[in-house]
């Protein structure tokens, strides 16, 4: 008999347990820029420095924190069920916490990519200068989706929202499209569970609301869903 499939959305909620500030504050800017200066192609063309000064910061920051319970909890072996994540966040705590079935919607910060040259991704923990190429002598940038990007991995991630059994969404309001638009291809009958202290109104014929942090959250989702196994 086959696993169950349990598909996760996770967003930059679950990752604000570990320290790692979501981008948009209140007022809308992303640590005191306009997103589209630092997060976007014609921010790109205008600035470099300023836009590699934005990712040097927050790679440095991503390498001093760690996975917490929440991300522990989804990469815990459950017998029976085989869990994908799939994020929104460009952090590597999923990773880090033991989850092997990881898609990154937004790319990643510990990766860099060609900018002429799309398909050299390259592993990338140090700060990305002026000047840094890859092998074909192009500048290296952020291996991040920026607005008016297209996402590449939002056909896998579709793909593998289909086949789920049960969903988990925590941490993401889901306002952000094309992310926003994945709830739609889950199947009517796979329970989902919403993780959120502070959860957006969600239409779906089999929600159930948890209205908690991701750390105290998602044990209770997921020792709902072995009751269902």
């Amino acid at each position: 008999m086959r696993n169950k499939k349990l598909v996760v959305l996770s967003g930059a909620g679950i990752s604000a347990e570990s320290g790692i500030k979501t981008f948009r504050d209140a007022d809308g800017l992303w640590e005191g820029h306009d997103v589209m200066e630092v997060a976007s192609p014609e921010g790109w063309q205008k600035n470099k420095a300023l836009v590699l000064d934005f990712y040097n910061q927050r790679r440095k920051q991503l390498l001093t924190v760690s996975p917490n319970k929440g991300h522990n909890a989804l990469a815990a072996d459950i017998p029976g069920l085989e869990t994908e994540i799939i994020t929104q966040n460009v952090d590597d705590l999923h990773e880090r916490a033991g989850s092997k079935q990881v898609t990154h919607l937004h790319g990643e910060l510990l990766k860099v990519r060609s900018t002429g040259n799309p398909s050299l991704v390259y592993s990338w923990e140090k700060d990305i200068e002026i000047g840094d190429c890859c092998e074909e002598n192009h500048q290296l940038r952020p291996h991040i989706v920026w607005f008016g990007e297209a996402v590449p991995m939002l056909d896998k991630a579709i793909d593998i929202v289909q086949q789920a059994d049960f969903v988990i969404v925590v941490g993401t309001s889901l306002q952000v499209y094309p992310a926003a638009g994945l709830l739609h291809y889950a199947p009517n009958h796979a329970p989902l569970f919403y993780v959120d202290p502070k959860p957006a109104s969600v239409s779906h014929p089999s929600i159930k609301v948890i209205a908690e942090k991701a750390s105290t959250g998602i044990p209770k989702a997921l020792n709902k869903i072995k009751t269902l196994l």
